[in-house]
């Protein structure tokens, strides 16, 4: 069945459909379905054959229109901007054969499901419930559609199972869920021996707050506000992220400057973003300069957004068809020069810092992440590009502007350390000041916004997006049903994934050094707990 076709060529994409299987295409989604026993298959073939990008695993309850759940495996093809999705119909059984044996990242994603929705995936070594704690029953799945979000359900009491190391001299070290810094919970057991990190198990679900079910609820304009929630410091992204899937499933066309205007204010964030980290890296090594200065260069930033926009956070700018806030000549020329005046300043940050012999020991060398680990767990982001693995949406699947942003590469380093997580984001910096610059030089008139006050989605269709963080990237999954309502929404934050990552960084590295180690990541309690 043919929804609606792009510039899809759909010639070239039959080489990733199986034979004889019917495919639906909307927009730059095509889904098929697939046999729950030939998945496997279908998935090595796509992952390991074609090579394409895993984006996401989730799982919808269509049994009032349907008479089943859905598994879905959505996959990207970069550089055209294409998105694959087989899907598996569970009815008259709870059960799905696990992709975890194929692709290892697919275990976190599988244990999701099994959480929230109660179908369980045959063959998945963890079987652990991941998010929801002990207080909530085993046998209530939030996700599913008979569930009753107004009721509170009965207290649970079931035990949660840390991994275990046996050994002479192994013992555990507790750490969390509340810490001594002013950030979010969560919990971190650590085996040792010695002074050497063997294992490290991290629990997280903390600050679970019911998103994605009230994602179901919300009317649509309370749903973009709530997608700006998701992980608050990465607001901007979150909400162009779901506003492009609304502008889909709409057939909104968002006019040339609201793209240019988007992709300003993406930058900026990422700006401010990275900064801060940069100083904190620096700060958990002892070096106060350029903690201090990180903070200071933040800061600039964060007002910058306030004056553009009225919000620290860049909150309350996207909209369905654009953006809210324009800058005008005398704003952009102001920007433009603030940012060159920024460069310089930071530029002289690093140098200071490079000439630290005591900082490049701390950050040389400690939480090494491996490249077949991060390949094996599909890592993002910037633990990805640390680790010479070029994936960045922005190149790979261009939005918005990107393509006119002559961003021709992504930014890279090769060891896999804290250091080179740190020059990642140095490097990031002085790409996005550049695009930004870039963009204000070529920013187009005409209008902001494309108005539609009477905005209609299209029945039982998907849509994928994906927006580059700067954590990495951030990809919004958004499906209607029969009458054009919207029935699901996955937001999914670079977090879930990399969280699975910053035990085998920390593997062989001393305690005290695990602080500096997950400030290297910075990944988000509340985009992972959604």
């Amino acid at each position: 069945m043919l929804f609606q076709l792009t510039n899809m060529n759909t010639k070239n994409i039959q080489q990733y459909i199986p034979e004889n299987a019917k495919t639906e295409i909307f927009d730059n989604t095509v889904r098929f379905e697939v046999q729950a026993l030939d998945i496997k298959e279908v998935f090595s073939g796509l992952y390991r054959n074609k090579n394409l990008q895993i984006k996401l695993i989730t799982a919808t309850d269509e049994r009032a229109n349907n008479g089943c759940f859905k598994i879905w495996y959505i996959f990207g093809i970069p550089k055209e901007n294409i998105f694959i999705i087989p899907f598996v119909e569970l009815k008259n059984t709870e059960e799905f054969p696990s992709v975890s044996s194929i692709f290892h990242g697919a275990d976190n994603y599988e244990r999701k499901i099994q959480t929230f929705f109660g179908l369980t995936p045959v063959g998945n070594p963890d079987q652990r419930p991941i998010i929801l704690h002990e207080n909530w029953p085993d046998d209530i799945f939030p996700l599913r559609k008979d569930f009753d979000w107004q009721k509170r359900p009965k207290k649970g009491s079931w035990k949660y199972e840390f991994q275990k190391v046996e050994g002479e001299g192994i013992y555990e070290i507790p750490v969390g869920p509340i810490h001594a810094g002013i950030i979010e919970p969560g919990h971190f057991r650590f085996s040792v021996a010695g002074e050497s990190i063997v294992l490290l198990d991290p629990r997280l679900g903390f600050v679970h707050k019911g998103s994605e079910k009230l994602f179901e609820i919300l009317p649509v304009n309370e749903k973009i506000r709530l997608s700006e929630k998701i992980s608050g410091d990465t607001s901007f992204s979150h909400c162009m992220a779901f506003c492009q899937a609304l502008e889909k499933l709409s057939g909104t066309v968002v006019p040339k400057r609201a793209q240019y205007l988007r992709v300003i204010y993406a930058e900026l964030e990422r700006l401010a973003n990275h900064f801060g980290d940069i100083g904190a890296i620096m700060t958990d090594t002892g070096f106060n300069f350029g903690g201090a200065n990180g903070a200071r260069l933040r800061e600039i930033i964060m007002q910058i957004n306030e004056r553009l926009t009225d919000s620290r956070f860049l909150r309350g700018v996207n909209v369905i068809g654009g953006v809210t806030k324009d800058i005008n000549d005398e704003q952009k020329n102001k920007l433009s020069d603030d940012l060159e005046a920024t460069a310089k300043d930071f530029s002289e940050v690093i140098e200071v810092a490079e000439n630290s012999a005591s900082l490049f020991n701390r950050l040389k060398g400690t939480g090494k992440l491996s490249y077949e680990l991060a390949k094996d767990r599909g890592a993002l982001g910037i633990a990805a590009k640390a680790v010479g693995i070029p994936r960045d949406a922005r190149v790979d699947f261009p939005y918005e502007a990107y393509e006119e942003a002559q961003m021709n590469e992504v930014e890279t380093e090769q060891n896999g350390d804290v250091c080179a997580r740190f020059y990642v984001r140095i490097k990031e910096v002085n790409a996005s000041i550049k695009i930004i610059r870039h963009l204000l030089r070529k920013l187009p008139g005409g209008a902001t916004c494309e108005p539609n006050t009477n905005i209609v989605f299209k029945a039982n269709v998907c849509a994928v997006t994906t927006v580059e963080g700067w954590r990495g990237e951030i990809v919004y999954f958004v499906t209607t049903d029969s009458k054009g309502n919207i029935s699901r929404v996955v937001p999914h934050d670079p977090s879930f994934v990399n969280w699975s990552m910053v035990g085998g960084a920390g593997f062989d590295n001393v305690v005290p050094d695990f602080p500096l180690i997950n400030k290297s990541f910075n990944l988000s309690y509340s985009g992972n707990d959604l």
